[in-house]
C-alpha cells in the first residue's frame, strides 16, 4: 500500500529496509517460494478500497526473505492517508516488528496506486522522497487475494519471489475464539488453496509469531 511487501530499495534506504519488518514486496534475483516461475502474468483483485484497507496488519505468515532476518515475533504494518504536503493522496506506510531482545525496530515508507483509486497495484518506497524520481526506489505491492470482510490479505509481486499473508488479528480474545478464528481459519484454507492454483509454493511460508 504495506509488504501493506514491503521492498528492498536499491540505494540509500537498503541498509534501514534490511534491519526492518516489511510486509512490502523486494526485488530478488532467486525466487524462494514460486514452484515452477509463471510466466502468466500474477492476478490481483479486481479493486480494493483504500479507506478500508487503512489500519493495522498482522504479519501471519512469509516467504522468509533477507531483509526480515532480525525480525523474531510481531511484524505488523500499519497504513494510513496522508492529508498533506508533497505525498498528499498516498499511503503512509509503517512496518514494525521486535528482535530477539524484544525492541521494537521500524522503518516508515510511502505509497502510491496504479492505475484509478481502486486500483490493487500499488508502488512502494523507502527511500528519503528526494529519490523518489528514480525507479528503482519502488518496488511492487499487488493485492492478490482480499476476503470480503477484509480480515485476510495476501500481498505479492509480479514476479512471485515475494508473498505475505496479512490479518487484522494477531490473536483472537478468548470469548470469540471459535466463531471468529473458525472463520479465519476457513478463509485462510481458502486462501491457502487459492495462492496454490496461482503458482505459490505454500510448504515455502513460514509462520510468524505474534504476541
Amino acid at each position: 500500500m504495506r509488504r501493506m511487501k514491503p521492498l528492498l530499495p536499491l540505494l540509500l534506504s537498503l541498509a534501514v529496509w534490511a534491519a526492518c519488518a516489511a510486509p512490502v514486496p523486494a526485488h530478488a534475483s532467486t525466487s524462494p517460494g514460486t514452484q515452477n516461475s509463471p510466466s502468466a502474468e500474477l492476478p490481483t483483485v479486481a479493486a480494493i478500497d483504500v479507506a478500508r484497507y487503512m489500519g493495522t496488519w498482522y504479519e501471519i505468515a512469509n516467504y522468509p526473505n533477507f531483509f526480515q532476518r532480525k525480525c523474531a515475533a510481531g511484524t505488523q504494518a500499519s497504513y494510513s492517508l496522508i492529508a498533506q504536503g508533497e505525498d498528499a493522496g498516498r499511503v503512509q506506510v509503517l512496518n514494525r516488528c521486535r528482535r530477539e531482545s524484544g525492541e521494537w525496530i521500524e522503518a516508515a515508507g510511502v505509497a502510491r496506486q496504479l492505475g484509478g483509486e481502486t486500483s490493487p497495484r500499488l508502488k512502494v518506497r523507502f527511500a528519503p522522497a528526494w529519490l523518489s524520481f528514480i525507479p528503482l526506489v519502488w518496488g511492487n505491492y499487488w493485492v492478490i487475494d482480499l476476503d470480503p470482510a477484509y480480515q485476510l490479505v495476501a500481498v505479492s509481486e509480479p514476479t512471485r519471489e515475494y508473498l505475505w499473508i496479512l490479518s487484522r488479528t494477531p490473536q483472537v480474545a478468548p470469548d470469540v475464539y471459535e466463531a471468529l478464528l473458525q472463520r479465519l481459519v476457513a478463509v485462510y484454507e481458502a486462501l491457502l488453496q487459492r495462492l496454490v492454483a496461482l503458482g505459490f509454493d505454500v510448504s515455502a511460508l513460514k509462520k510468524t509469531p505474534q504476541p
